[in-house]
């Protein structure tokens, strides 16, 4: 993985000398702190949207049925995102914390199906997956679920590897759980963009 980032640095340096930038969803104001508490200087031009963590309405639901998801990306009105709220970088880092707090009966799963209309589905068709992956803080909660299609691609194949990706970056401390929790929640398309590019 630090393959990874060293190329998206070396992406970062490329725009920074054409004068382009690029927009990235984080949770991080200007003083860009980590878990720690230590501070992260800004660098090259990634422009950084301001989602402040404590605006975000982590698993707060507008709707719970006729729900649609386009595009590969899941419906934000049904599917909002959820956290663990006292999950920190310490305990998701640890080998096996995902397996720890996984816990999505079958009866949940098919609810997760029911609210977007989904009746019948082929082996390998979906997943339903966690929105906020547990290896990043995110919750079993109904309002982090949403089935996923493996197919067209980007899919659940795809997404996987950006959570592996994520939780690289802040394990390693180049991304804190924060900006990583936002920035799958609100379009893990754009954190897959840069992680392949």
């Amino acid at each position: 993985m630090r393959r990874w980032f060293l190329l998206l640095a070396c992406v970062v340096m490329l725009v920074s000398a054409t004068g382009c930038t690029i927009v990235v969803p984080n949770d991080l104001p200007a003083d860009t702190s980590t878990d720690s508490g230590t501070s992260v200087p800004q660098t090259g031009t990634v422009k950084k949207t301001a989602v402040p963590a404590t605006s975000y309405k982590w698993g707060v639901q507008t709707k719970t049925s006729g729900c649609k998801a386009s595009g590969g990306v899941q419906d934000h009105g049904c599917t909002p995102g959820d956290i663990f709220p006292d999950a920190t970088k310490a305990m998701i880092c640890v080998p096996g914390y995902s397996k720890s707090v996984r816990n999505v009966p079958e009866s949940l799963k098919n609810a997760v199906y029911a609210s977007y209309g989904i009746k019948s589905r082929t082996a390998g068709e979906y997943e339903v997956d966690h929105l906020v992956s547990l290896e990043l803080g995110g919750s079993n909660d109904i309002s982090n679920l949403w089935p996923e299609l493996a197919a067209p691609k980007p899919g659940f194949r795809e997404k996987d590897k950006v959570e592996n990706f994520l939780h690289d970056q802040v394990c390693s401390g180049e991304m804190t759980l924060k900006e990583a929790q936002i920035m799958i929640a609100t379009d893990w398309h754009k954190a897959f963009a840069l992680m392949t590019k």
